[in-house]
C-alpha cells in the first residue's frame, strides 16, 4: 500500500514529536536558524528573483549561490557572504541539489561544513532544521521513523504512533534534510538511507505502506575525511551522492576575513567587543594556525614539525571569540595577545607530551624571532608554553 507523500501526509505536531513552528526566532535567541538570521536577506533575494526554480525550491539556483557567496541586489541590498570560498564549489553544490542526487559536503574538520549546509537548507527550503547528527549511536529510528509507545501500546501500530523523523518529514514536505557527520553513523544505519536516496520512498512495513518522496525533497550530509576508517560509506551509498570537498582558506587574507565575519556575528549575540580593534590578533592567530597546519612558515624559509590537531578555521573563531569575551569581562574590551595566548596554547596542545615540544620548538624559533611579536610571545609564556 503506498501513502500519498503530500505535505499533509506526515504531520509530526499530532504525535507531540516536534514543538509547534513559530516562524520566527525568538529576540532573545542565542543562536538563530539561518532562515532566522538571515531572513531580511532570503526576503530580498526572493523579491528580485525571476529567474527559474525548482519545485518547491524558495530561490533559484542563482539566487541561493548568490546567498552564500555574497553579493549587491539590483534594488541595492547587500547580501553578506556566508561562505569564502571557490566560486564553483559553491555552484556544485547548489546544482546538485537541483537532480535527483544527494548532496556530501567533504572535508577536513573546520572547513564549514555543517555552516554552508545549514544555509544550502534555509535558501532552498526555508527550513534548516530536518537535521540527523551523526554520532556512534546514532539508531535506524533517527533517519526513518520512530513510534510513540503509548499509543503503541494501546491501539497498536498506527500512523497516530508513528513519530515521524527529519529524513520522513522532509520526503513528506519536499524540503531539504540534512545528516550531520555521516562518517560517524554505524555501517548499518548508514544503508537505511540507501531505498530513500534511489527509489525515493521510505517504506514502512509495521503498516504495509510507504512515504514516497514529493518534489523538492533531497539531502545533504556532512562528512570529515579524517573519520576514514571509522564507518565508511558503503560503496552502493556513496554512488547515491555526489561528494563536493570543501577546501581550506586558500590565502591567509580570506582566512582572516572569514574568522573576522563570524566573530562578529558571534560577537553581537554575546554583547562581546567590536572585532575592528582586534584585528591585528586575529592576523597572528590565522598565521600561527596556517603555520604549524602546513608545517612550513609564511615566508617557506623554516620547515616546522605539525601538532596532532587539525588547527582549522573553526577552531581560530573559538579563539578569538573567547578571547574577546576575556578582553570584554576581564580587560579594556580591546583583543590584546595576552587574551588569545592561552586559546592558541589549548588549541595546538591536545598531546600533552608530542604537542608541547612541537609548540615551544616553533615558540623558540619563529615566534620569538619575529619583529612585532614580542607582546604575543611574552603572552604566550606566560599561559604556561
Amino acid at each position: 500500500m503506498s501513502v500519498s507523500a503530500e505535505p499533509t501526509s506526515v504531520d509530526p505536531r499530532r504525535n507531540g514529536s516536534v514543538p509547534a513552528d513559530t516562524g520566527t526566532a525568538r529576540p532573545d535567541t542565542l543562536r538563530p536558524h539561518a532562515e532566522h538570521a538571515f531572513a531580511d536577506e532570503l526576503a530580498a533575494l526572493a523579491a528580485q528573483d525571476d529567474r527559474p526554480r525548482p519545485a518547491r525550491w524558495r530561490l533559484s539556483p542563482w539566487a541561493v549561490a548568490t546567498y552564500l557567496l555574497g553579493g549587491t541586489l539590483p534594488d541595492g541590498t547587500v547580501v553578506t557572504p556566508k561562505y569564502v570560498g571557490p566560486r564553483r564549489v559553491v555552484e556544485v553544490a547548489v546544482t546538485t541539489l537541483a537532480t535527483d542526487r544527494a548532496l556530501l559536503l567533504l572535508g577536513v574538520p573546520g572547513t564549514a561544513k555543517t555552516w554552508v549546509s545549514e544555509h544550502l537548507a534555509a535558501a532552498v527550503s526555508g527550513d534548516s532544521t530536518l537535521l540527523v547528527q551523526g554520532t556512534a549511536g546514532t539508531p535506524e529510528e533517527a533517519i526513518r521513523y520512530g513510534w510513540n509507545y503509548a499509543r503503541l501500546l494501546a491501539h497498536g501500530p498506527s500512523r497516530d504512533a508513528l513519530v515521524a523523523g527529519p529524513v520522513m518529514r522532509a520526503m513528506a514536505e519536499g524540503r531539504t534534510a540534512r545528516v550531520e557527520e555521516l562518517t560517524r553513523i554505524p555501517a548499518d544505519v548508514q544503508d537505511s538511507l540507501i531505498t530513500i536516496l534511489s527509489e525515493k520512498t521510505l517504506p514502512i512495513p509495521e503498516l504495509g505502506q510507504e512515504v514516497q518522496a514529493v518534489r523538492g525533497f533531497n539531502l545533504i550530509a556532512t562528512a570529515n575525511d579524517r573519520d576514514r576508517g571509522v564507518n565508511e560509506l558503503s560503496s552502493a551509498l556513496r554512488r547515491r551522492f555526489n561528494t563536493v570537498v570543501l577546501p581550506l582558506p586558500e590565502t591567509p587574507e580570506a582566512e582572516v576575513d572569514i574568522v573576522t565575519r563570524r566573530v562578529e556575528q558571534i560577537g553581537r549575540s554575546l554583547d562581546l567587543p567590536a572585532v575592528p580593534d582586534g584585528v591585528d590578533e586575529i592576523r597572528r592567530v590565522v598565521t600561527v594556525f596556517r603555520e604549524l597546519r602546513d608545517g612550513v612558515t609564511a615566508d617557506g624559509r623554516t620547515k616546522l614539525k605539525s601538532p596532532s590537531g587539525t588547527l582549522s578555521t573553526a577552531e581560530a573563531i573559538s579563539v578569538v571569540t573567547g578571547g574577546l569575551a576575556l578582553a570584554a569581562h576581564f580587560g579594556d574590551g580591546v583583543l590584546r595577545a595576552g587574551d588569545v595566548a592561552a586559546g592558541v596554547l589549548g588549541a595546538v596542545v591536545r598531546d600533552p607530551a608530542a604537542d608541547r615540544v612541537v609548540w615551544q620548538e616553533y615558540l623558540e624559533t619563529v615566534v620569538r624571532e619575529r619583529d612585532g611579536w614580542s607582546d604575543f610571545y611574552r603572552a604566550c609564556r606566560e599561559a604556561g608554553a
